[in-house]
């Protein structure tokens, strides 16, 4: 890839070492290596973040079946195959999606994601997740979305970049707060609760970098982001066994996922 303007290919990212894992074209040489030794340090990491990406597809498409036509994807990465607005109008065209980052290497490759269909409209903003209040007020949110009509809150391996001091769950909740009854949570989560201890302090070993800074919690925490929600089938699992046979079935389960509607 060519390198964007104002970033630095020689610190790796999280956000291209997961684009790398996906199998995606925008990384470096950087990111490229602590994908790998990450890879060498824990089985199934790589294949869990494929799960990761195929249960948001599998969420956003059953939610379209179920006459959903409104998504708020929150610190949605670098563009990759399935995005939500690609999935969501494939089912319905004119679906509505707004995504929002405030990552500039997003920012870089964001444009890919303003392609939407006519019927529908597709929009970017950059803002921080961790102030609801700037992204509920944001002007092309209100103009892209109508809060009086169900929304999907589209949460996937976004709160495990937020550690406890920035009150995740207050985050979700104000968001929450804002969407009327009959709107969803989509949800995922890094957890330790499902791999062997071993296995759960070699990834802690391997993840100490600041590119791949996460905190992984427990189900208990996790389901916690769901008050004020109903969970669907089949409830808070981890993320290749929602409503479908996994891509990856052998290998190691670092998410849980679930989908909630709100009561």
């Amino acid at each position: 890839m060519s390198e964007p303007q104002g970033i630095n290919p020689n610190i790796p990212h999280s956000a291209r070492v997961y684009d790398y894992w996906l199998g995606g074209k925008d990384n470096f040489e950087a990111d490229r290596q602590v994908a790998e030794a990450t890879m060498a340090a824990v089985p199934g990491v790589r294949e869990s973040a494929r799960n990761n990406r195929a249960f948001l597809g599998r969420a956003v498409r059953h939610l379209t079946q179920l006459g959903i036509r409104q998504f708020l994807d929150l610190g949605t990465g670098i563009p990759s195959q399935g995005n939500v607005h690609e999935v969501a109008q494939a089912e319905a065209p004119d679906s509505r999606i707004v995504y929002v980052d405030n990552d500039p290497i997003v920012m870089a490759h964001a444009r890919a994601l303003l392609a939407g269909t006519t019927e529908g409209k597709t929009a970017y903003i950059e803002a921080d997740v961790r102030d609801p209040g700037a992204v509920l007020g944001h002007p092309e949110v209100r103009e892209t979305l109508d809060f009086t009509r169900p929304i999907a809150l589209v949460m996937v391996a976004i709160l495990m970049h937020i550690p406890d001091q920035d009150d995740p769950a207050g985050i979700v909740k104000a968001f929450a707060d804002a969407l009327p009854a009959g709107s969803y949570l989509v949800l995922s989560h890094l957890t330790l609760d499902l791999v062997p201890k071993q296995t759960a302090d070699d990834y802690l070993a391997a993840t100490r970098s600041q590119a791949m800074h996460r905190t992984p919690r427990t189900g208990e925490q996790i389901a916690r982001y769901f008050d004020g929600f109903e969970l669907i089938e089949p409830g808070l699992v981890g993320v290749s066994q929602w409503r479908e046979t996994p891509l990856f079935p052998d290998t190691a389960t670092w998410m849980y996922g679930g989908v909630g509607r709100k009561r």
